[in-house]
């Protein structure tokens, strides 16, 4: 199941068919395994990763460091949850050091972004304190380089 799961990752867009050949199962055993999988939430879900700044959209994304005070019983749980539904939400991780929790968010403007830190993540109560930091360009984004050119780049060698 490990090498279904490695090739998805890396290429969502695999069918079971290919990844039969690819493994040299049969089609049938592969699509079944993914079915389970999707059961067992080990696959939740499937993604493309698009650059949207070259198709024109203009977004704003920020990382915010959200310092907390856990609660009794569910710790930082209940308020990274109630964070994550939240539909600016991107990602929400419980992390270790100076902050407890990394938010990546997404809006149309910093003016949005700004609001959304002021009025819906800094009054959740348990959080003490919030740090945002804009994000001005991505390089790599899940393991994929952005805007990456084709370009040959290894020395020539001559005789």
């Amino acid at each position: 199941m490990r090498e279904i799961l490695e090739l998805l990752e890396s290429n969502a867009k695999l069918s079971a068919k290919e990844i039969a050949t690819m493994l040299s199962m049969e089609e049938a055993e592969v699509e079944s395994k993914i079915k389970e999988m999707e059961g067992n939430k080990i696959i939740i879900g499937y993604f493309t990763l698009v650059n949207w700044e070259k198709e024109g959209e203009e977004k704003v994304s920020a990382v915010i460091e959200v310092r907390m005070t856990p609660q009794r019983d569910v710790g930082f749980d209940a308020v990274a949850e109630r964070i994550s539904r939240f539909p600016e939400v991107q990602s929400v991780r419980l992390v270790s050091g100076t902050y407890d929790l990394s938010v990546t968010i997404e809006g149309a403007s910093m003016r949005e972004v700004n609001n959304f830190v002021a009025t819906k993540l800094a009054t959740i109560d348990g959080v003490v304190s919030t740090t945002t930091h804009f994000i001005m360009k991505t390089y790599k984004q899940d393991g994929v380089i952005i805007d990456e050119d084709n370009e040959d780049r290894r020395l020539v060698v001559s005789p």
